[in-house]
């Protein structure tokens, strides 16, 4: 799991530098919300989490890191997407799946939370 946490933040991270380095280049920074929600949510908070699953094996075996991994890996991209369209598009509509996406993020935050109150001791 650590190992799959850290393969997957080093794809959001080069997704986000990408839309980083075309808002500076087209001077277009509407979309700084979606750069900012990939780097820190995408790259930095699921690179922490594979870490932590790399100190604590005993937690990455659990079905609720199972469960954190695919919420968080489905969420992350439905909220951002929708915030990208909406963005992009100016139809409101997509607020909806923003929406969503955040909820089921959230959602894989806490059972992550819960999944290190539950197996990481000192």
């Amino acid at each position: 799991m650590a190992a799959r946490c850290l393969r997957i933040a080093a794809v959001y991270f080069v997704i986000a530098i990408t839309l980083g380095i075309v808002m500076g280049i087209t001077k277009a920074f509407a979309y700084a919300s979606v750069h900012a929600h990939l780097n820190l949510v995408g790259w930095v908070s699921l690179a922490i989490i594979g870490l932590i699953y790399k100190a604590y094996p005993q937690a990455a075996k659990t079905g609720l890191a199972k469960w954190h991994f695919w919420l968080h890996n489905l969420c992350l991209p439905i909220m951002q997407g929708c915030l990208f369209l909406m963005l992009f598009t100016q139809m409101e509509s997509f607020v909806v799946g923003t929406i969503i996406g955040s909820l089921g993020l959230g959602v894989g935050i806490i059972l992550f939370a819960w999944n290190l109150c539950q197996h990481v001791r000192e």
